[in-house]
């Protein structure tokens, strides 16, 4: 046997080894990572399990490569989850690390790049929004933020939601009369807008108020978001109050609405605990094979919301081990609080904490609190996981009932586990765009979304047909091609296609044009004779148009998928024609670069302006030769001749 290094995958690891087997044996199993472990790094690190296809099927860290790998050579001890993944195994990567910290933040992030089969996988992950109050503007703006924190100004966050977010920034402003716009919209107002009408804004913009007095707004907002809400109020009321014995009765009424706007921000914030300063609340709940959990953000002593997170693992995973996967996945992306609360003790709870205080470049604990205000915060999102999940699984039971009678209404063996919407959209053929949208029994799996940009060149425009003809052989030729699960073309059970009997034959020849006409069912779904939601008829080949009651839950369940696909296509046409609309006839031009292109546009002053110029005059612009003008030249010839 021999090892061959590639380059590292983080910055923590020292070395990347790949054990390549030289010696004929079983293609799968225990013998065959027998044979890797004998080669396995003695040291930290992060080991990847791949099948046959080279498809990752585990991820994990060890403190000692070559023990861990060894383990999986036992013939027992193993759970049922392990010993798929065990007789799965193909081959091993070995990624060395200079300690188990390290092998910690690698492994969470190859987990979360790589989503192998059987470790536990974070879902949903979006990037959290938080409130900037911008300083690279002698007038401070407020604003929603997301991404990269690049911008010079304070962060405030994160939240649970934009709409939480866009809700504290509403009042916000009422509260401090910060502005939100943009600085060239600011730059060039010649008299206020509409949100100093409604007292939303000071009006710095048209100088309604000095640039100091903005200032000490911006500083109490900042004193507001920092905790020290209490001081911003008392200082709020003792100047209402002076202000209403000064008999300046309108600026006493201004001083009380913000002092209301702020009361309603800390109403709707819900719980406010005095010992927490900063810091994250992970509880999970988990029931019938699923795992929820809720995680709480607190910071500067006030509630910014929580959200519900339901990850992928497999049911025989303890929730413990749920739990604590989840944690090392969710900062992967994001910068930790100094505290993090968790309903469950960790095995790994001391690793975690030197992990993620090695991310943070600051001590990061990590407890389970037995008692105490902490206690309770923990308690009371326990009790927001068990609700949560208890939903959810009532929404998937009712899903998967609608699903078995879809199958009976459709004369399907089985309730359908992936269903494919197909629908296409454009403007007079212009722009056009197919879509397919994919549904399971838990929902819609948007990851799994496609859209198809038409290429043929001899589509007639606005022809839907052979849109929907088009569409379909691209996708089902490449689900001949690649039957890979992971990568979101594997075969559905149902196919439905937004149309009547046409678009229904279309499909129908696709599938039998590639052999699938026996491994899918297909069906149509088309609006009744007005256009209208209610009187929709479903279509099969070899059967009479079946027409459901309007209040029928399976009706509702297929105008949902429909609906759904087409709002997909019509975002994704929307998207394309306005890349289009800002394209220029000058981009199709061999050699026309961004100089060129300035050049050009200043000289004749736009497009169409080039096209219908001579060749002398096109040779008379700076940086274009003789041989470039008769290239232009020649294109809007040869397109207008």
């Amino acid at each position: 046997m021999t090892m061959s290094a590639e380059s590292p995958e983080s910055e923590n690891s020292s070395l990347v080894a790949r054990a390549v087997d030289a010696v004929r044996g079983p293609d799968t199993g225990a013998e065959v990572i027998a044979r890797y472990a004998k080669n396995a790094p003695a040291g930290p690190g992060v080991y990847r399990m791949f099948d046959a296809k080279g498809d990752v099927l585990y991820v994990g860290k060890a403190r000692h490569l070559k023990k861990r790998v060894q383990s999986y050579t036992r013939g027992t001890g193993h759970n049922h989850r392990i010993m798929r993944m065990i007789a799965g195994t193909a081959s091993m990567e070995f990624v060395t690390t200079g300690t188990e910290t390290e092998a910690l933040l690698l492994e969470a992030n190859l987990i979360k790049r790589l989503k192998p089969r059987y470790n536990v996988v974070m879902r949903d992950d979006k990037s959290f929004p938080f409130i900037l109050i911008a300083r690279d503007h002698p007038i401070p703006q407020i604003l929603k933020h997301r991404g990269a924190r690049n911008r010079k100004g304070d962060y405030f966050g994160p939240f649970a939601s934009a709409g939480a977010v866009s809700r504290t920034i509403n009042t916000l402003q009422r509260a401090f009369l910060l502005r939100s716009c943009s600085d060239s919209y600011f730059e060039n107002r010649d008299r206020p807008c509409l949100l100093f009408q409604i007292k939303r804004c000071s009006g710095p913009c048209t100088g309604e108020i000095s640039e100091e007095a903005y200032g000490e707004l911006v500083d109490e907002a900042l004193g507001f978001l920092t905790g020290e809400s209490d001081e911003v109020k008392r200082r709020l009321h003792k100047l209402m109050n002076e202000a209403s014995e000064s008999q300046e009765y309108e600026r006493a009424a201004s001083l009380r609405d913000r002092l209301t706007a702020l009361s309603h921000i800390q109403s709707r914030q819900g719980i406010n605990p005095y010992s927490v300063n900063e810091a994250d609340v992970f509880a999970a709940h988990q029931d019938a094979g699923q795992t929820c959990i809720q995680v709480f953000f607190f910071r500067n002593g006030n509630n910014w919301g929580n959200r519900a997170y339901y990850p992928r693992a497999d049911k025989t995973t303890s929730v413990e081990e749920v739990l604590e996967s989840f944690v090392a996945q969710f900062y992967d992306d994001k910068p930790p609080p100094r505290s993090l609360l968790l309903s469950h003790e960790l095995k790994g709870r001391k690793l975690l904490a030197e992990a993620l205080s090695l991310k943070a470049g600051r001590k990061v604990s990590v407890t389970t609190p037995q008692r105490g205000e902490k206690r309770e915060l923990v308690v009371h999102a326990l009790a927001n996981a068990k609700e949560a999940l208890a939903r959810r699984l009532a929404d998937v039971s009712s899903q998967a009932a609608i699903f078995a009678k879809l199958a009976e209404l459709l004369g399907l063996d089985d309730a359908p586990e992936r269903i494919e919407i197909y629908d296409n959209s454009h403007i007079s053929g212009t722009n056009a765009v197919g879509a397919m949208v994919v549904a399971g029994q838990e929902g819609f799996i948007k990851s799994q979304y496609r859209k198809f940009n038409m290429r043929s060149e001899d589509l007639t425009p606005g022809d839907d047909y052979a849109m929907m003809r088009e569409m379909l052989q691209r996708r089902f030729a490449r689900l001949l091609k690649d039957k890979d699960e992971v990568s979101g073309w594997s075969a559905p059970d149902l196919v439905l296609i937004d149309g009547g009997p046409g678009q229904l034959a279309i499909a129908n020849q696709v599938l039998e044009e590639l052999g699938l006409e026996e491994d899918i069912s297909l069906a149509a779904v088309s609006k009744g004779p007005d256009r209208n939601a209610g009187r929709e008829r479903i279509y099969q080949k070899g059967r009479d148009p079946i027409l459901l009651e309007p209040r029928d839950p399976v009706l509702y369940c297929i105008q949902t998928l429909r609906d759904e696909a087409h709002r997909f296509a019509i975002g994704a046409h929307r998207t394309r024609r306005k890349k289009s609309m800002g394209a220029s006839p000058l981009d199709e031009v061999p050699g026309i670069g961004p100089s060129r292109k300035r050049a050009l546009l200043q000289h004749f002053g736009s497009a169409k302006a080039v096209s219908r110029a001579g060749l002398a005059d096109l040779a008379n612009v700076g940086g274009i030769s003789d041989q470039m003008a008769q290239t232009i030249y020649d294109h809007f010839h040869e397109r207008t001749g």
